[in-house]
């Protein structure tokens, strides 16, 4: 972590805070104002106080690591695209046929060896000091709550290190852990993840559950904790090919769980499979707060650390975050893997005003009828593709994936009812939309082909559309229109709903000449000009076998916030908003610059 530091500030990518700053709040919000900034650095906090413990702390902590694509490809050590290169080759090996062919073929899978971790006998340097029993104290850690309605303190970038009952597969991955009390930690791995396949194992066993999270050392172990990779697949494998040397990892002192030499941290433990706790709310990277549930509890029986250890940590909440650039990485990384479910497949992006799982746009070449219905079926059948809730394709004359105006251009002058399928299945655990947990509708949309024959609406200026829709619905205060040069031209409505929004669309028909698609959001906390927040608002709110409304040349999309007027069996969470006065002394005491209008730019 210290090397990553210097790494940071020799790349002109560290800015070090030297005031005094509580990790409640205070240190959250600057960190997630500055991740929202263009020129986002990483933010090293020298002097973390707690005024709720108070206690001052002489651990620094580090946060925005990924912050930018310059600092995550540091930490890759190459280029994501190059890393992507390097596996589609690993993937189509052909047999060699000259002799220089033959030694590059070996050279290539001599280099393979490293992947595997390397097994140190002897203490590592992240067990230079150790808290046993009575000792252990998850308060002398640094640990953050990042919002006020937060359930507590949480690890965020925590490396949760856990294996199957035999021992013959490990896992790891990233979940947010909250702290209870001094040696209790909730452990939020949702009913999908590998970890929480390994629970059952230990409970039907009736076990106790090793566990041990390792918080810094290489940043690489950090991204590697969030790897898609298919399930049984230890992603310690994925450091060792990209860093092309062997993760060193140590033994646990109080477990048999295996763990990387450096890192700067290491909680130790068990999970009693018998014990439930409540966990939460987490105001999370959806940006909304995931609200209480009953989740395992880990009683930590040993706390290592360096001899100057940092704390490691992230902010979630509203994009764009640091996950934008972890998940850039990713996308580039495994491309190449998802080519081998999906052969036509040329690129796909996850946009993080999508909330990533939310939202998909795959370029494909499209060779028969259906094929891009064939697609969505393929990606939501696929390890964590399964999730995404929201699938676009265009075919290969499709505008660049980043090109988001001429991409958006083109598909909006595709789109039509014929060409859309609503199913449903598996959703994210953090998904608040659907009636069920885990489980809800989903939208494909097929613009592959320029087939729509339908003539262009006649468009009106938005303040003459405004007045036609208050004269039928009363409750709209204010719309924007978007695309009006396209052949679906787009409203979007701010409006204090009375009654359900499918019966307002219907109400509306009346505008159809106007409009191709209606998108309706809240009057409250939405901005109809902000289409980027809007984005963000509207993948995050709806079900697609609930809120979406097909009628051929009139579309309806109901992006509002659930609730009694749709008999919504489930409690809607809040957004995730700072705390308005610890921004003001934030800006007072000059740890942020943000006027109203940034403020206001990304619903801060």
């Amino acid at each position: 972590m210290n090397e990553a530091i210097e790494l940071l500030k020799e790349h002109n990518l560290l800015r070090v805070i030297s005031e005094e700053v509580d990790i409640d709040l205070e240190i959250p919000h600057i960190a997630y104002i500055e991740v929202k900034s263009s020129d986002s650095k990483a933010l090293l906090f020298t002097n973390p106080v707690s005024k709720r413990l108070g206690k001052k702390f002489t651990t620094p902590v580090l946060m925005n690591i990924f912050g930018s694509k310059k600092a995550t490809n540091l930490f890759l050590g190459k280029d994501a695209n190059d890393i992507a290169n390097e596996i589609e080759s690993l993937l189509h090996l052909k047999p060699p046929v000259s002799l220089t062919q033959k030694f590059g073929l070996l050279s290539q899978l001599f280099s393979l060896k490293n992947v595997f971790p390397k097994r140190i006998k002897k203490r590592g340097a992240s067990q230079e000091f150790v808290s046993k029993g009575e000792n252990v104290n998850l308060y002398d850690i640094p640990v953050l709550k990042t919002w006020s309605e937060d359930g507590g303190p949480f690890i965020t970038m925590g490396q949760v290190y856990t294996h199957s009952l035999n021992g013959e597969i490990k896992n790891l991955g990233m979940y947010r852990l909250q702290v209870y009390d001094k040696n209790r930690l909730g452990m939020h791995w949702q009913i999908h993840k590998d970890s929480a396949n390994f629970f059952q194992e230990y409970k039907k066993a009736g076990k106790l559950m090793p566990v041990s999270i390792a918080v810094g050392g290489d940043p690489l172990y950090t991204w590697a904790a969030t790897a898609p990779l298919p399930h049984g697949i230890f992603e310690l494998l994925m450091y060792g090919f990209i860093k092309g040397e062997s993760a060193r990892i140590v033994k646990s002192l109080t477990n048999d769980i295996w763990v990387p030499e450096d890192a700067d941290f290491v909680i130790e433990g068990f999970v009693d499979p018998t014990k439930i706790e409540i966990e939460g709310p987490f105001g999370d990277h959806t940006g909304y707060y995931t609200l209480e549930d009953e989740y395992p509890v880990m009683d930590v029986s040993c706390i290592t650390h360096k001899k100057d250890p940092v704390y490691l940590a992230t902010v979630v909440g509203k994009p764009p975050l640091e996950d934008k650039y972890m998940g850039w990485a990713t996308g580039r990384i495994f491309l190449p893997l998802l080519k081998t479910t999906a052969p036509d497949l040329i690129d796909y992006v996850m946009p993080e005003n999508g909330a990533f799982h939310n939202l998909i746009i795959a370029k494909m070449k499209t060779s028969y009828p259906g094929h891009a219905k064939q697609f969505m079926h393929a990606f939501w059948g696929v390890g964590q593709m399964s999730f995404v809730k929201h699938a676009i394709f265009v075919n290969e004359d499709a505008p660049d994936l980043d090109d988001y105006e001429a991409l958006s251009d083109y598909i909006c002058d595709r789109l039509m009812v014929e060409n859309t399928l609503i199913s449903e299945g598996v959703c994210d655990a953090l998904d608040h939309s659907s009636d069920s947990f885990a489980y809800g509708g989903k939208l494909g949309i097929d613009c592959t082909a320029d087939n729509v024959n339908f003539p262009k609406k006649t468009t009106i200026k938005d303040n003459e559309l405004l007045k036609k829709i208050v004269e039928i619905v009363p409750e709209v205060s204010e719309i924007k229109q978007y695309k009006t040069y396209t052949k679906t031209p787009i409203c979007v409505i701010a409006i204090d709903k009375k009654e359900k929004i499918s019966k307002i669309y219907k109400k509306l028909k009346p505008i159809k000449e106007y409009v191709k698609l209606l998108i309706f959001v809240d009057k409250k906390n939405n901005d109809v000009n902000n289409p980027y927040m809007l984005i963000w608002r509207v993948a995050n709110n709806i079900d697609a076998s609930r809120d979406i409304y097909l009628e051929r040349e009139f579309i309806g999309i109901d992006g509002t916030n659930k609730g009694e007027i749709e008999n919504f069996p489930r409690e809607w969470p809040g957004d995730t908003n700072c705390d308005k006065k610890v921004i003001k002394s934030l800006i007072n005491r000059g740890l942020i610059t943000a006027d109203e209008k940034f403020l206001k730019r990304f619903y801060i």
